[in-house]
Parts: structure tokens; sequence; C-alpha cells
């Protein structure tokens, strides 16, 4: 005769479950304290070498801040505020920290960027292997700040992505560069340029779009002009609108 053994479930411990979910509710909260207390502290020393002008353990820092980063993307989100105040935020952050090393760059070792979006919607310039080659037809008021920056002695592309940003640096090798464009694009150049390690300062346009946008030249030429003595400062480009500018960023 076949017997059959019945099985019956065992009796679950439930206050080993419980101590086990305990544990575990204890390592979270420990880790999310630990994380708070960290992106503070980040927040304390991106403050500090703000006011020193340079950068405090800058690898910790850099590599730090990307924790901020997105702890502050949960903090805004959950607070229901946008990513746009955010990115703002940390291009003002990166401006600042960066601006005594940018300062100490000459303007010959420089390079501006600029997006295609800037031309009038009517530019007859075509798209080289080096970006859109401006051709002063006076459509736009690239032209005549193109010209103004150049007689500064920086070098200038307008190109119309990332990739020709890449393809500059790589051929160019400039030590410092200022990028223009919405607020996403400047992020992400900026974001770019760490890990390419290059000194870079982001000017963002007034309205975002692709075709015929604006910046404020104000803002560009508060940039373009720090670090350059006003004594080297030729006198077409003393004589503009945007050389009052030198205090502007």
């Amino acid at each position: 005769m076949i017997r059959f053994q019945a099985f019956y479930p065992q009796t679950i411990d439930y206050t080993l479950l419980s101590s086990v979910i305990f544990i575990i509710g204890e390592i979270t909260v420990i880790v999310l304290i630990g994380l708070v207390c960290l992106a503070l502290f980040l927040v304390g020393l991106t403050f500090y070498s703000i006011r020193k002008g340079k950068l405090i353990f800058p690898g910790f820092l850099k590599a730090g801040m990307v924790l901020v980063e997105g702890f502050s993307k949960a903090l805004f989100s959950l607070f229901g505020l946008e990513d746009k105040e955010m990115m703002t935020f940390f291009i003002r952050v990166h401006n600042t920290m960066n601006r005594k090393s940018f300062e100490a760059i000459p303007v010959s070792e420089r390079a501006i960027f600029f997006p295609q979006c800037l031309r009038s919607a009517k530019c007859p310039a075509n798209l080289t292997p080096e970006g859109l080659k401006c051709i002063n037809c006076g459509q736009c008021t690239v032209t005549s700040a193109i010209r103004m920056l150049e007689l500064l002695g920086y070098r200038l592309f307008i190109v119309p992505g990332s990739s020709f940003i890449k393809r500059m640096v790589k051929k160019y090798r400039p030590r410092a560069i200022i990028g223009v464009g919405c607020l996403s694009e400047v992020k992400e150049g900026l974001d770019m340029s760490d890990k390419l390690g290059l000194v870079a300062l982001g000017v963002v346009t007034e309205r975002e779009g692709c075709v015929e946008t604006s910046v404020n030249w104000d803002d560009v030429f508060g940039v373009a002009l720090i670090g350059i003595d006003p004594a080297l400062v030729p006198d077409e480009v003393k004589a503009s609108p945007w050389y009052h500018t030198l205090d502007h960023f």
C-alpha cells in the first residue's frame, strides 16, 4: 500500500521577519541621513570654493556635485519646482567656480561657440567642416558682435551641435571656452567641458527655439572681457556699446 504523507507549510517566524524589516528600515534611514549630510557638506564646500575663487578638492567636489544635482532634482520634484530652475542654479554655480581659472587663461587660448539658431532665417552662410562661416551680410546682430570678439583675440565658431564643438576643441585645443545656447545646451556643454578638462563658462540665450533666437550681448561681452587688460582692448571695441559690461558677469 502506498502511503501519502501530508505536507503542511511551516509556520512563518514573524518575529524574525519583523527584525529583518526593522534592520532594513534603519539602514535606509541611515543612508538617507548620510546622503543629506553629504549633500549639505558639498553645498558648503561649493560656496567656500566660490568665496576663495578656486575649487577646494576639485575632483571630489565635481564628482560630488553629480550627487548633489541628483538629490536636488528629487527635492525640486518633491516640491513641484521645475528642472529649469535647478539647471539655472547649477550653471550659475559652475560659472562662478570657473571664473578665477578662466580669468587666468590668455584670450589667445580661448574660444567661443555660438549656436546657429542665432542667425537670421535669411542667412546666406553655408555650413563648413568648422561650422557656419559668417559672411558679414548684416542681417543679424551676430555679424558686429563677432567682429568685436575677434578683435579681442577670440577664436569663434557658429555650430549646429556638440559634435562640432568636440571636433574644434580637438583640432585647436583651447584651454577655455565660452558656450552660448539654450538652458539645456549650456548645461550639457558645461558637463562635456568638465570631462574634456576645459575651463568653461556658459551664457544662456534669452529665448529658446531653432530659428532666430536671441542672446543678451551684454552678457556675452561681460564674460568675454573677463581677465583682459583694458589697456590691451582695441579702441574699436572700447567704442562699441558692449564694452561698458566689463564687470557685468
